[in-house]
């Protein structure tokens, strides 16, 4: 099934859902719903739910009648989710204190990609059982440490030739064992946490080193005392300055970024 809209990019939020999510996340996104394995007469909440590619993954598969919710923290991403696919139920809010009432429950929550940014994450987790249904399903996604990721971590040494050290937040809650723990914790059961390899490809990868530019610059002291144009210039000597790193790992003029994650399941 297609999107539901389409749009001219401008911004950055709507450049990162026109050029990122469709090779990058859409990818895991279906490995994830595919996994949690939505049925007719499940009802969904996607919790950091960026642009929507989870939701509206799932939504593809449950058809336009699915109850299905998106909630995100950033009214730019909302905006383009909405642009997307008005026909999902799109809320702005707090992963630790969800738009969702005492009354209102769901059968299945993905968390994709999110919740390594979450600055309480026991709390999180906490109120993501609070919305689920007795017996409700849980699938987060986390990407494995930079180590794993070794592709992301070349192009991120050649920003920090620019910007200084960077803690990339990204790549920061990728120990299995402590999102097991944290599950564990918070009360789920049947708690399963499995790594997932993919192979991204793009068809432009300076385009995607001057994207990871932009992101990581503001993961850097130097990068945060910038200005929003000072980073694009940036952004733009980095995706030069990545062209080695972006040939070696190149077949047929095609950009290779094998990425490893872990998806996480669970009951209550």
């Amino acid at each position: 099934m297609s999107e539901a809209k389409t749009f001219v990019a401008t911004t950055f939020t709507e450049i990162y859902e026109r050029v990122l999510v469709g090779p990058l996340f859409r990818p895991f996104a279906e490995k994830l719903v595919a996994r949690v394995a939505p049925t007719p007469g499940d009802s969904v909440i996607d919790v950091a739910c960026g642009t929507g590619i989870v939701a509206r993954v799932a939504r593809e598969c449950l058809g336009p009648e699915a109850r299905m919710v998106g909630v995100d923290g950033s009214p730019a991403m909302l905006a383009v989710a909405l642009a997307v696919d008005p026909a999902i139920d799109w809320r702005q809010g707090n992963a630790a204190s969800l738009p969702v009432g005492a009354a209102e429950h769901f059968t299945v929550l993905t968390c994709h990609q999110g919740l390594q940014f979450m600055p309480d994450k026991l709390a999180a987790i906490r109120e993501m059982r609070r919305v689920l249904s007795p017996g409700g399903r849980l699938a987060i996604a986390t990407w494995r440490s930079l180590d794993d990721n070794p592709g992301v971590l070349e192009l991120n040494a050649v920003a920090e030739r620019h910007v200084g050290p960077i803690f990339d937040s990204r790549h920061s809650f990728g120990n299995p064992d402590a999102l097991k723990c944290l599950l564990v914790d918070a009360g789920f059961r049947e708690v399963n946490i499995e790594t997932v390899a993919h192979d991204v490809r793009f068809g432009d990868g300076a385009l995607f080193a001057r994207m990871n530019a932009m992101a990581v610059s503001g993961m850097s002291e130097k990068g945060r005392a910038m200005n929003e144009a000072e980073r694009v210039e940036i952004a733009s000597r980095v995706a030069v300055e990545s062209q080695d790193v972006i040939a070696k790992a190149s077949n047929n003029g095609i950009f290779v970024l094998p990425l490893k994650t872990n998806f996480a399941m669970a009951r209550i």
